[in-house]
């Protein structure tokens, strides 16, 4: 029985920037599968090059070394319109053009490609990450930063793309809204089927959402790991030192509430 090709696959990957080396180390790139249908996270501490390898997926950074492979083509010789169809992409700092219409930002992928969206279709994708169609109209500065991220998620999907990566999707909303959005993207990649590669420096939010946690120390993969794997102590200590942080947490969260401590 044959295993299916991955949908993605970054192979030796090296990234560096003057003297800096931001992805790979002492000539050694990074090299991992992603195969279709998986929800994987991609954690480290700042510094540690995840959002610098997202990024080589859709070619907003080349490769000193190496290739990023998507169904088996090379990232880099791919036209970036069709490349980027295939890919969507939520931005950390949800990347709305601020003189666009909702309605105009979710079409502006397909729009690069010649399609024009129907209002129909903007008011379905608007639907699926839970909006009022009727904000189609409004401008995104009349819109809360949760609001204005679930644009972005429907941007992002307006192409119907294969692939959904996002840089840090939720770190700028209050900690409410960044679960009820995490919850909804895990339940749009499961019902639309996407692939969906996720940079956070949430431990606690990649052991719950996602499939798979890949931790990157010092620009290479210190673990790849299934999140029950990691809660019961694989990955080595880098991954342990980050998943530490949300257990002590709610370990001293449960002591206060067993002694009934607190601050008032």
């Amino acid at each position: 029985m044959t295993t299916p090709s991955p949908l993605l696959r970054f192979d030796g990957v090296i990234c560096r920037f003057g003297e800096v080396t931001a992805v790979g180390a002492l000539g050694a790139g990074v090299s991992c599968d992603i195969a279709a249908g998986s929800f994987v996270a991609l954690v480290g501490a700042s510094g540690s090059g995840k959002s610098t390898l997202l990024k080589t997926v859709n070619t907003l950074v080349q490769p000193t070394t190496g290739r990023v492979l998507f169904g088996g083509e090379d990232v880099s010789t791919l036209k970036p319109a069709r490349l980027r169809r295939r890919v969507g992409y939520v931005f950390q700092g949800i990347g709305l053009f601020p003189h666009f219409s909702v309605a105009e930002n979710i079409a502006i992928g397909p729009r690069l490609t010649g399609e024009k969206l129907a209002p129909e279709r903007i008011a379905e994708l608007l639907a699926l990450v839970e909006l009022d169609p009727g904000l189609a109209a409004r401008m995104p500065d009349e819109l809360s930063g949760g609001q204005r991220q679930r644009v972005g998620v429907a941007r992002a999907l307006a192409g119907e793309p294969e692939l959904l990566i996002m840089d840090e999707p939720f770190g700028a909303l209050d900690p409410v809204t960044r679960d009820a959005l995490g919850r909804k993207v895990r339940e749009l990649h499961d019902a639309l089927g996407l692939t969906t590669v996720m940079v956070t420096h949430d431990m606690a939010e990649a052991l719950l959402l996602a499939d798979r946690v890949l931790v990157m120390d010092g620009g290479m993969l210190a673990a790849d790991e299934t999140p029950r794997a990691l809660l019961a102590g694989a990955g080595g200590e880098v991954a342990q030192g980050l998943v530490a942080v949300p257990r002590q947490q709610a370990e001293r969260l449960a002591a206060m509430e067993r002694s009934g401590e607190g601050r008032a």
